[in-house]
């Protein structure tokens, strides 16, 4: 007989979790104003919240904490970071940075001024947010499809050539500092972009003279969807198929709290000397000398190592099946999510089940509240709240999606938990009849109010 699936790796170090009740759980996310950020995390048993910085550390990236250099200038540490991101994404020049959102503030702070306009396939919460804070405009050019989640196709995060094309001729080159590429999608539902696409992106944007940033957190899921979903890859292998995607970049950004399976670090990668000389100047005001950015020696070298293990098939097959199952379990129940399913997370779509409560209440938070109730599950919106508002208007912005994401931590949870989770959500899903009304903001910040908003619910 065929053998069953298992993971690729062994438990080492366990962590217990505490179960709640319902009425601690009512008590606690009314304290939290009904914000899942400013839940306390031992008031959650299964947190969802996000990917970014939980997985859980192999024991060679342990043994590479315990061997960092702390050296102020120069540490070996870097080195072995550098040479990392040379060998594995092809890149000669890199600042590294306490995180994604640093990498982008250092970049940022170099290439953006105001009226610019950034191009992309659907600017994520902190992307958008250090664009718009600069009084730039980011553009959505994904593809149409990705906004009916009920369809199936393999590349559904694609950027659509013909929006891009469109945003080239409308504005002169100079206005456009650079184009986004985030893979895998994560607006969109961790949805992958194909190769073909990013080498057409890249040669419309050398067509028109204008630089091609990837931001790169989930690449490495990325390359595991190529390989397994697009013609000519299926013998390569993942270091060989990221290489071959970032050839097509200018520039990378990296959140590697992600896909290099640390809990903080990143980086902002250079094909070009000059510009990595000009943006030195912000890593070395915000985050640190330029050969430890925001980062101590010891998270470089356990970086530089989760790098070479996120690249490798099997530790992908084990991330991305998990995922996939937790999928499944919801088909069974008949709750519809982005599909296919993403690779780092499932969406929920929140418009589909929650059809009573109005738009202006927040449909995908008033799911994520709903299912922390139900479970102690801690997930997140991914909709009109992160959408922010307009920065002209000032009216909330609501997008064609309306997600509830379930971000799965890397090696850190078992299909048992898949399985509870899923259960919470036909719970959830069984009763979205008497669900009728939702959330009213209270308190909000200009620009990426989802982290710190409060709300209160709808009378």
């Amino acid at each position: 007989m065929e053998l069953p699936f298992a993971e690729s790796y062994k438990i080492k170090m366990v962590e217990m979790l505490h179960k709640s009740t319902r009425n601690e759980r009512e008590t606690w996310i009314k304290e939290a104003k009904y914000n899942l950020f400013n839940l306390k995390s031992d008031q959650v048993f299964i947190d969802l919240l996000t990917d970014s910085g939980t997985g859980a550390m192999s024991d060679k990236q342990w043994a590479a904490l315990m061997t960092g250099d702390e050296s102020y200038a120069g540490a070996r540490s870097y080195f072995e970071m550098q040479e990392a991101i040379h060998r594995i994404l092809g890149f000669d020049y890199f600042l590294p940075t306490h995180q994604g959102r640093a990498a982008e503030n250092v970049l940022y702070s170099t290439i953006l001024k105001e009226g610019d306009i950034v191009p992309g396939n659907s600017h994520f919460d902190t992307t958008k947010g250090h664009i718009e804070f600069r009084k730039a405009k980011a553009i959505d050019c994904t593809i149409s499809e990705a906004g009916d989640t009920q369809l199936e196709i393999p590349f559904k995060g694609n950027m659509d050539l013909e929006k891009l094309e469109t945003v080239f001729k409308k504005y002169p080159a100079q206005r456009i500092p650079v184009v986004v590429l985030t893979i895998t999608n994560n607006t969109a539902g961790g949805q992958p972009v194909s190769m073909s696409n990013i080498r057409s992106v890249s040669s419309l944007c050398k067509k028109y003279g204008i630089r091609l940033q990837i931001d790169s957190a989930r690449f490495a899921e990325n390359a595991y969807f190529i390989k397994t979903r697009e013609k000519g890859y299926a013998d390569k292998s993942i270091k060989e198929i990221v290489r071959e995607m970032f050839s097509y970049a200018d520039i990378a950004t990296m959140s590697s709290k992600k896909d290099a399976i640390v809990n903080m670090g990143g980086f902002v990668a250079f094909r070009n000397e000059t510009l990595w000389q000009k943006c030195q100047m912000f890593c070395i005001m915000n985050e640190g000398f330029i050969t430890y950015g925001g980062m101590s020696g010891r998270d470089m070298s356990a970086l530089a190592q989760g790098l070479d293990e996120g690249t490798e098939f099997d530790y992908l097959e084990t991330r991305i099946n998990q995922v996939a199952y937790l999928a499944t379990k919801l088909d069974e129940y008949g709750i519809p999510y982005q599909r296919p399913a993403g690779g780092h997370a499932v969406f929920v779509d929140a418009k589909k089940i929650l059809t009573h409560v109005p738009k202006e209440e927040f449909q995908a938070q008033t799911l994520a509240v709903e299912l922390y109730l139900e479970a102690g599950i801690r997930g997140v919106e991914i909709g009109a709240i992160l959408a922010d508002r307009d920065p002209i208007t000032r009216e909330n912005r609501y997008p064609v999606l309306e997600l509830l994401r379930l971000a799965i931590p890397r090696r850190t949870y078992t299909n048992n938990h898949m399985d509870v989770i899923a259960s919470a959500l036909k719970n959830v899903y069984d009763r979205r009849e008497n669900i009728r009304r939702g959330y009213v903001i209270t308190k909000e910040l200009p620009i990426m109010r989802h982290f710190t908003i409060e709300l209160a619910p709808a009378e």
